[in-house]
């Protein structure tokens, strides 16, 4: 299954400032497929090391230094290591916390050697750590579950896929193909991004293997957090897990998980579980300008799920129960359009960028509002908005704009694109004019690019 990340990790390769890569992710989304593909296509050969499956080969890291190193692995593994030519691979390596800090001597003694590493539930060990941490000495790439356009690639949808690709505002969607994106993306609701279950339903067609293919992710989650949360209650662990899908798209509270709990102790277990990128904080920002972060209230925020497949499990929820349903949208209250939206958005960034996501609310009597998510493209501030059908109410979308005296909105819907000149309804005052870049759920995967077009040519989000 081809996976957009490949490109990057190519450029990586090549790129004569490179360091060492740490690969950060949930478990079984795809790290360790990934980096035998880039050995297969662009190195002579791999050396993997799997520090769960080989816990002593930590040991022959202990040196620190790379020249001593190498000749070790070279025995070990009957393989030769050669900068340039060689990937060395270091899998699962919060098992072997102090080989983490050891990419830094790579770094620094052996920069042509090219090395990955990868683990799960790494970030419960980077919180706890006790050794010296490489810093700027290696960098991050961040990977999520498959897109959407993935799936169609690996479902045999790869012309619809390129379409995609290649779409702009100026070209016509034929109310064929429209229906087909829109059934691929209820299907792609039910299976989600995780690798092993799109493969499982590429191969077969099958909901049920699928099914439980989801389901042992879930149970191995669990598994890892009794194992690598030693210092984490991992009975609190296992309620904010269980909760998660269930509260996605609302304001989240700890009283929903459980009212006996004390707050912080919760704060405690979710923030683990984030850590783990197995689930995601949607922060409340002010949105009055970038960075987006710069303005948030840490007490005031959503919940995403890492995966809308495995929410879709995790809630019951079974492919009739979305087909059934007139508008995607109204599926679960709404929750599984914003998980798969808040996903995508997530992820939307560079590979190299922290995936963060906000979104707006304001909470007064009489007079509340919400907008589902903001995000930014270079000095632009975007409101996002999720609504039923081809229209939906817009009247928190029009507060946001008006407070912040800005131009341009986006909506994911079920209907066609379309691109808006129209106006922000104002009591006893002139209206003001804006431009509604509508998107259907298909288009997820590309709407920064395109929003980042309408900007390009007029579009302003600074009230110019």
């Amino acid at each position: 299954m081809h996976r957009i990340a490949l490109n990057y990790i190519k450029e990586w390769k090549d790129r004569a400032t490179r360091k060492p890569l740490v690969i950060r992710g949930a478990r079984q989304v795809g790290k360790s497929f990934l980096v035998r593909l880039v050995a297969r296509d662009a190195f002579e050969n791999l050396v993997e090391i799997n520090f769960e499956r080989m816990p002593d080969a930590g040991s022959l890291f202990a040196s620190k230094s790379p020249r001593t190193i190498l000749p070790m692995l070279e025995a070990r593994f009957n393989a030769p290591i050669i900068p340039g030519k060689t990937l060395l691979f270091l899998d699962e390596i919060q098992a072997a916390p102090e080989v983490f800090s050891a990419l830094r001597y790579f770094q620094e003694e052996l920069p042509g050697l090219h090395v990955i590493a990868a683990g799960s539930l790494l970030e419960f060990v980077l919180q706890e750590h006790s050794f010296s941490m490489p810093v700027g000495r290696i960098e991050y790439m961040h990977l999520g579950p498959m897109t959407f356009e993935e799936f169609l690639l690996a479902t045999g949808h790869e012309k619809l896929q390129q379409w995609l690709m290649r779409y702009t505002l100026e070209d016509s969607v034929p109310e064929g193909m429209h229906r087909e994106l829109l059934k691929l993306v209820r299907q792609y609701c039910v299976v989600g991004g995780m690798p092993e279950a799109v493969a499982v339903f590429a191969g077969n067609g099958s909901y049920q293997e699928c099914e439980q293919v989801q389901q042992s992710i879930l149970s191995t989650y669990r598994d890892d957090f009794a194992k690598y949360a030693s210092r984490a209650k991992h009975r609190r662990i296992e309620k904010i897990f269980t909760a998660v899908p269930q509260l996605v798209g609302r304001k989240f509270m700890f009283s929903h998980v459980d009212r006996e709990e004390r707050a912080r102790e919760l704060g405690a277990a979710l923030q683990l579980l984030c850590l783990a990128r197995v689930t995601y904080q949607v922060k409340h920002s002010h949105g009055n300008g970038v960075p987006l972060g710069a303005e948030t209230d840490d007490r005031t925020f959503k919940v995403l799920f890492l995966d809308v497949g495995l929410l879709c499990r995790a809630c019951g929820l079974r492919v009739l129960d979305v087909e059934k349903v007139a508008d995607l949208i109204l599926v679960n209250n709404g929750a599984v359009c914003e998980q798969l939206a808040g996903q995508h958005l997530l992820m939307s960034g560079a590979f190299y960028e922290d995936p963060v996501l906000y979104y707006w609310m304001r909470d007064r009597p009489n007079s509340s509002a919400e907008v589902d998510y903001l995000m930014a493209i270079g000095s632009h501030v975007i409101p996002v908005e999720i609504k039923a059908g081809a229209t939906g109410r817009l009247k928190s979308l029009h507060l946001f704009l008006s407070e912040k005296e800005l131009r341009f909105g986006l909506r994911f819907n079920s209907d066609i694109p379309s691109l808006l000149d129209t106006q922000i309804p104002k009591i006893g005052a002139a209206v003001t004019p804006f431009r509604l870049l509508s998107l259907p759920f298909y288009m997820l995967g590309q709407a920064r690019r395109l929003c980042a077009t309408v900007l390009g040519r007029g579009g302003q989000g600074d009230g110019e």
